[in-house]
Formats: C-alpha cells, structure tokens, sequence
C-alpha cells in the first residue's frame, strides 16, 4: 500500500479500502468491486453477487446525506460507518485497527496452529461472534470470511496470520491480484 498525505486516509478502515493501483475517488461506483473481486481470483457470477451485495449494504451508510445513492455508491471517506454486528470486532466504530483483537482471533480461535486459522475454526468465530437477530451481520460476516478463505488459504488449508492481517492493512488484495497476474 503507497503511502499517503490526504487526511480522509486518517483511519485504517478507508487505507485498507483503498489499494495503491487506485486513486481515492469519493464516490467508489458499483461497477469498481466486480472486477476487484474478479482480479483476486473470484468467478463471474460469483463477483457479481458479491458486489452487488456490498454496494448494496455499504451505500446507504457511507452516504455524506440522508439521501439514498440510486447508483449504490460507497464513500470510502464514510467506510467505518458500514461496520456490521457480529463481526470479530477489529476495527472499532470509528475506524481504527485494534491489535489486541486481531490478536484474539488467533488465542481464542487458532487452535491448531497458533498463527492460522482451519475453516473450522472460522466457523467457530463466526459462531461465536453472532449477535443475536443480528441476520445481515451475521451474513455480512460469513461473506467476509468465507471469500477470504476461499481466495486466501494456503496448500495445507490454513488462513495464516499474515493473509488475514493483509486484510485489514489492505495488502492482501495487490498480493492476489498480482499472484493472479502472474499465474
């Protein structure tokens, strides 16, 4: 991730939306997360729902009015206030990284190897993170990591510390996508 001096980029949350290979664009159109989703190595139908889905949850939130975008966009300058329940709690709600939780993923979750996680035992998080009636939560996580696993497990089927902390910094998307270039 390029470095940079614009002050909208003062909270993890919005760095980590926004890769160095894109400009900071107030208004990230929903036609931007498809081929996000398609360069890190996610099937057509499957980055066109996603997308969809994102844009769909994350526009209203991000908004600078109370008035509804009819293009679903998402202001990445508004991005912490799109964080769902039922989440694992590493940002906090304005926007900013908080190591001691990122940290209890792994303590509380990482059962069979200390710096990765099973599916299983994401499974398990997000089970153990559920709010209750908390249903777009809820799905709003399990798309999150499910999609992470999926596009970030290693050979033995472990999601390592450093994918999942890519994440949350933002470096994990140039890093698939460029793994994907190169393959």
């Amino acid at each position: 991730m390029s470095s940079s001096s614009d002050p909208s980029l003062e909270t993890v949350a919005p760095r980590a939306a926004v890769t160095s290979e894109r400009k900071l664009n107030p208004d990230l159109q929903e036609q931007v997360p498809k081929p996000c989703m398609r360069a890190i190595g996610l099937g057509f139908p499957t980055s066109l729902a996603t997308a969809f889905f994102i844009n769909l949850v994350m526009s209203y939130p991000t908004q600078p009015s109370w008035i509804p975008s009819p293009l679903l966009s998402i202001h990445i300058n508004n991005i912490h206030k799109a964080k769902h329940g039922s989440d694992s709690e590493t940002y906090d709600t304005e926007g900013r990284f908080d190591p001691s939780k990122f940290d209890a993923i792994f303590s509380k979750f990482g059962r069979t190897h200390p710096n990765a996680l099973t599916e299983d035992e994401i499974n398990t998080m997000l089970k153990s993170n559920r709010n209750m009636y908390d249903f777009l939560g809820w799905s709003a996580a399990i798309l999150e990591w499910k999609i992470l696993y999926k596009v970030g497990k290693d050979k033995e089927g472990f999601l390592q510390r450093e994918t999942i902390r890519g994440v949350f910094d933002g470096s994990l998307f140039e890093r698939l996508q460029d793994s994907k270039k190169s393959s």
